[in-house]
This record gives C-alpha cells, structure tokens and sequence, in this order.
C-alpha cells in the first residue's frame, strides 16, 4: 500500500473502529539517537522506551533534515508498536515511528503537546 505524504492527497478509504483499534500506536521516550550511515535515506536509529509493557525497542527514522542526533534523546515520540519488525540493512527497526512531512517534505515527529506515560496508547 502506497500511502501520499501531501496536504492534498484524499482521505484514506474509511475503516471501521475496529480496525482503528487494531493499529497500537503508543508513546515512548528517546533513549538514544544514533547515526544510520548504510540507510537508503538517511535516516536514524532511535533507542526508545515504551514503559513497562511493551518495553525498549529499535526504529529507524527518516528525520535528519529536521532534527539532530543531539536533541533527541528525552523526548516523547508517537509509534506503531505491533507491526512486525523490519529488516533496513543491517538493522532491525521494531516500530514505525510517526510523523508528518512538512511544506519541503522533511519528517516533523508526531507527539504530545505534555508529558505523559510512557506505554499510553493513542485513542
């Protein structure tokens, strides 16, 4: 499935709330930021800290035009914890770290405008 990046691109087929529910998307804190040099798109790898129930996972993320290494650890950023791990080269990203791309394209991370637990699911 190909989903469009643009502000104008049409609303996504409807699903049901059902299907909505199935998608796990929680919040979870940076633990660390490191280069992903061997990336087809530079990218990142992110250490990040889902709370106790999901616990620590791996993500790549294409956010290097918006966002340094050094500014990410600490805070809070919004994944898909319950879609299966991908392979991206050598790593293996176990959530799909969320975002919306900006007017030139570049990643903006999707989180909370407060503090809140980590491992709390969006609903």
């Amino acid at each position: 499935m190909h989903l469009a990046h643009s502000p104008d691109a049409a609303a996504a087929d409807p699903i049901s709330f059902d299907q909505f529910l199935a998608v796990d998307i929680r919040i979870g804190t940076v633990l660390s930021a490191e280069p992903f040099p061997e990336a087809r798109k530079p990218a990142y790898r992110l250490t990040i800290d889902f709370g106790p129930a999901v616990g620590v996972k791996k993500s790549s993320a294409q956010i290097t035009e918006r966002y340094t290494l050094d500014e990410l650890p600490g805070r809070q950023v919004a994944a898909v914890v319950n879609f299966p791990p991908r392979q991206i080269g050598k790593f293996m990203s176990e959530v799909l770290t969320l975002g919306f791309a900006d007017e030139s394209g570049a990643v903006i991370l999707f989180a909370p405008d407060f503090a809140v637990p980590n491992g709390s699911r969006l609903f």
